[in-house]
C-alpha cells in the first residue's frame, strides 16, 4: 500500500518504480480524486488527519486483501502509515518516532534529550502575549505541523517578529493549513536563526544504521526572511571532514527521534560551530528532486524505497558517479499564469536533461510564505557539479512565467 496524498508530486514515480518491481500496489489517498482516475481498481480512501481511524481502515483492508507494507510517499501519509504498519505488525518505524518528524517541537526537545546540537526555542500559543522580552534576534518563526518551508519566516527585531506571528496565524485560519496542521494550528515554534551554508542527506536506515545515498550542496543562500529552496547539487563539494561530519548528524538525529527503518530525509546547516539539523523527515526528497538520483544500473530512489520495504535484493546502494542537480523554478510573483516563455530555449542549455511544468496557463502562483507549490523543474547532469549548477542557472534564466 502506497499512501499518496492528491498534492503530492510523487504519484507517477513511485507507480512507475512499483510497476517495474511487478508489485500489486493499492494507493491510498485523502480524497476520492483525482488519482481514482488515474489508477483505476487500485484505490482506497483515508481520512489522514485521524490516525486511528486510518489505521483501523488499512486493518480491515488487509483482512481482506492482506498487505506486504505500507509505505508513505511525502511527509502527511507518515504517522499513518507508521500506525498501520505497527497494527499489522509489520516492518516500519514505530509511531511515535515518526511523530518528532511531523511536529516540530517534538524535533527540537528530541535533539535537546540526546545532545545534538539544537538552537534555543520554545512553543507559544497565538492566544498569548509573545515573549519579546525572551527573544535573541534573529529569530525563526514556524508552524509546527507543516512542510515545504510554509510559514516559515525569519524576524530580526520585535516588529518583524509581531509581523510574522500575525500572517502565520492567518495561514494556519485556512482550512487546508488547519486540517493539515491539526491540534497543532493554535500554536507556533520559535527557534534561534542558524546561520550557514545548508546541506541535505538522503539516506537509508537498515535496523537503525545510515546507507547514505547522497549529500546534496544548496548553494543560493537560505537567508529569509523566507526560506523558499531552489537548487540542490550532487556531489557536495563540502570537504570530506564536513561532509562527514553532516552525515554523522543526520545520523545522531535519527537516533534520537527513535527512527530505524526506511528512507531519510535530512536538511542541515553548516558553520564554524559544526552542523545543525534544521529538519528531519521519514521520506525521501520532496517534489520530483529525487530525479536527479540513479543508483547502480539506472534504479531510482523510489525503487530502492519499494524494495527495501518489501525486503528484496538491493544489490548497491551506491549513486552513479556523475553529478546531478535540480532547479526547483521560483515562485516569481503572486499571479494567474498567462503565459510560460523560453522553455525551448531552456531545454536545449548544455547538460540540461529534462524540465517538467507543473503549473498551467491559467493557474494561480502564491509565493512563500503562504504558498506551498514549485511551477516546475530543472533537471541536469553532467562531470562537475559547478557545471551543472551554472546549466541549470542558464536554463531558468530563459524562462519568464508572465503573470
Amino acid at each position: 500500500m502506497l499512501l499518496i496524498p492528491t498534492a503530492s508530486y510523487r504519484a507517477p514515480d513511485f507507480m512507475s518504480a512499483a510497476d517495474k518491481l511487478g508489485l500489486d500496489v493499492v494507493v491510498a489517498s485523502d480524497v476520492d480524486q483525482p488519482l481514482a482516475d488515474m489508477y483505476p481498481g487500485r484505490w482506497l480512501t483515508l481520512p489522514y488527519h485521524d490516525i486511528e481511524r486510518g489505521a483501523q481502515a488499512v486493518a480491515r483492508y488487509a483482512d481482506r486483501f492482506p498487505l506486504d507494507a505500507v509505505v508513505a510517499v511525502d511527509d502527511p501519509g507518515t504517522i499513518l502509515a507508521a500506525h498501520a504498519s505497527s497494527e499489522l505488525q509489520l516492518s516500519g518505524n514505530s509511531p511515535e518516532s515518526v511523530v518528532g518528524t511531523r511536529d516540530k517541537s517534538e524535533l527540537r526537545r528530541a535533539l535537546d534529550a540526546n545532545g545534538v546540537r539544537s538552537p534555543g526555542w520554545q512553543v507559544c500559543r497565538f492566544a498569548d502575549e509573545p515573549p519579546i522580552d525572551a527573544l535573541d534576534f534573529p529569530v525563526v518563526v514556524k508552524p509546527l505541523g507543516l512542510n515545504g518551508s510554509r510559514g516559515v519566516m525569519r524576524a530580526n527585531d520585535e516588529a518583524s517578529f509581531r509581523n510574522a506571528i500575525a500572517r502565520l496565524q492567518r495561514l494556519l485560519g485556512t482550512r487546508a493549513a488547519a486540517e493539515e496542521c491539526g491540534e497543532l494550528a493554535d500554536r507556533y515554534l520559535v527557534e534561534g536563526f542558524i546561520p550557514g551554508v545548508e546541506v541535505a542527506v538522503e539516506g537509508l536506515l537498515t535496523d537503525g544504521e545510515l546507507h547514505t545515498l547522497a549529500v546534496f550542496d544548496k548553494p543560493d543562500p537560505l537567508d529569509g526572511p523566507f526560506f523558499e529552496e531552489t537548487i540542490y547539487v550532487t556531489p557536495s563539494r563540502l570537504p570530506e571532514e564536513q561532509i562527514q561530519e553532516v552525515v554523522q548528524t543526520a545520523r545522531r538525529s535519527a537516533e534520537a527521534l527513535g527512527l530505524h527503518d526506511g528512507p531519510l530525509h535530512a536538511e542541515l546547516r553548516l558553520n564554524e560551530d559544526g552542523a545543525w539539523p534544521v529538519d528531519v523527515a521519514a521520506r525521501t526528497i520532496g517534489g520530483l528532486c529525487a530525479r536527479t538520483l540513479r543508483f547502480g544500473a539506472g534504479m531510482s530512489l523510489e525503487e530502492i524505497v519499494l524494495r527495501h520495504a518489501i525486503n528484496a535484493p538491493l544489490e548497491t546502494l551506491n549513486r552513479e558517479t556523475r553529478a546531478a542537480g535540480v532547479m526547483m523554478m521560483p515562485i516569481v510573483g503572486r499571479g494567474r499564469i498567462k503565459a510560460i516563455l523560453g522553455l525551448d530555449e531552456a531545454a536545449a542549455v548544455p547538460l540540461v536533461e529534462d524540465i517538467e511544468i507543473e503549473a498551467r496557463v491559467g493557474d494561480m502562483l502564491i509565493p512563500l510564505p503562504e504558498g506551498a507549490d514549485y511551477p516546475g523543474f530543472i533537471f541536469a547532469r553532467g562531470e562537475d557539479p559547478a557545471e551543472v549548477e551554472s546549466a541549470l542557472r542558464q536554463a531558468w534564466s530563459k524562462i519568464e512565467f508572465v503573470l
